[in-house]
């Protein structure tokens, strides 16, 4: 082991993804807001952002990762189907890479998210450096499971994509090598403990929403015609948007109009999309939620495996009522029968019952929508960001 005289002041934040845009882009980018700052550098390794205003915050060194060979050349190889096993791939190269860099910086402490974490883990255990895991989902093993038993159900073929088994035991060594664990509920905390992680080990820091982005329009469009209901994120089998959609026919074509922000994801999730959309009132592209927040009436997320789910808050903030399952960690955010509805995950007749209250109750959505609002508010005063600087510097090898 390397004596800690031999470190340099400052810290390291290791990233697959570019902090900027989409639920893991923000999520990268609220850590650059809270480890950043003027004194001891932060150097981030992996890909630039792509909003331009976090290149500007103080303190920060940028560290870009080589373009890896396979990125370049998966559309001529079977990785274009195995992409499980390119993701895997890629988040190895790029752990190799920044753990080569962090010989080289030596930092006094090391943050990094899972996937791409192991390499530079296995430095900071050799080196006697704090290191923190962030967990953005639930356990790695329970993620993989939600993908195998969904996929093999909607489409009956096994799930090639991310994680695969040998991604799940790479995750679950970073488990264990972490000094500590960052999840962002008390949902996905359980998924941890449920499979073997210390209880002791792992913290619940809520993640920030941007309240001044995210608001309630004024004012909202008049509730006339179908009820404008709205969803935002990958059209993904994980995030459940094929039993929203069953919910929704259950409650009847003309009654409900859904708009959904996202991109469809793998070839599966795209044929049963268009399987399952035929003959609603749907309306589906990517692009900036906040327009459409702000035009709907109620959000839903069916997710079946979910740490959180950022945008649940958004569109709280935005003034929404919510629908999420008992399996999205945000769930913890909502009062039933109050800012929303929790349902059980994975039964579209549960979606289907709370689409039907919640166009009995009509008239009172925007009143739910404004205690919504409030809820966030309450929790962005915690200041999570604060909350996360403090516990990461208190964090010991």
């Amino acid at each position: 082991m390397h004596g800690g005289s031999t470190h340099t002041p400052g810290t390291a934040l290791v990233s697959g993804a570019a902090a900027g845009a989409g639920g893991m882009g923000v999520h990268a980018a609220s850590l650059l807001r809270a480890l950043s700052g003027p004194g001891a550098p932060l150097h981030v390794l992996g890909p630039p952002p792509t909003d331009a205003r976090l290149a500007s915050l103080p303190g920060i060194v940028w560290h870009s990762p080589p373009r890896s060979l396979l990125a370049a050349v998966r559309r001529w190889t079977p990785y274009r189907w195995l992409t499980g096993a390119l993701q895997l791939h890629l988040d190895e190269h790029l752990g190799q890479w920044a753990a080569a860099r962090l010989e080289h910086l030596r930092p006094s402490r090391l943050y990094t998210f899972t996937q791409v974490g192991l390499e530079s883990l296995e430095w900071a255990r050799r080196a006697g450096v704090p290191c923190v895991v962030d967990n953005p989902n639930g356990h790695i093993a329970g993620f993989r499971d939600v993908y195998v038993r969904e996929t093999w159900r909607q489409a009956r073929r096994p799930h090639l994509g991310h994680p695969t088994p040998a991604a799940v035991r790479r995750i679950q060594r970073e488990y264990t090598l972490a000094s500590a664990i960052r999840v962002s509920s008390p949902w996905s905390r359980d998924s941890l403990v449920r499979r073997g992680v210390p209880e002791g080990k792992v913290t619940i820091i809520e993640l920030p929403i941007d309240l001044e982005r995210f608001q309630p329009p004024p004012p909202r469009p008049a509730a006339e015609g179908p009820l404008r209901v709205c969803f935002v994120g990958s059209l993904d089998v994980r995030k459940g948007f094929h039993h929203l959609l069953r919910a929704v026919r259950q409650v009847g074509a003309g009654r409900v109009q859904l708009h959904l922000v996202g991109a469809t994801g793998d070839r599966v999730s795209r044929r049963l999309f268009q399987r399952e959309r035929q003959g609603l009132q749907v309306e589906a592209m990517p692009g900036d939620p906040r327009p459409v927040y702000q035009r709907s009436e109620l959000f839903v997320l069916p997710s079946l495996e979910d740490g959180f789910g950022l945008v649940v808050g958004e569109a709280m903030a935005c003034g929404l009522p919510v629908v999420v399952t008992d399996q999205c960690g945000a769930a913890s955010w909502v009062e039933p029968g109050r800012t929303g509805w929790v349902v059980p995950a994975g039964e579209p007749p549960a979606l289907a019952s709370a689409l039907e209250d919640a166009l009995r109750r009509r008239a009172e959505l925007p009143g739910m929508g404004a205690r919504a609002r409030a809820a966030v508010e309450a929790h962005v005063a915690r200041e999570p960001l604060a909350r996360l600087r403090t516990w990461f510097e208190s964090v010991t090898p």
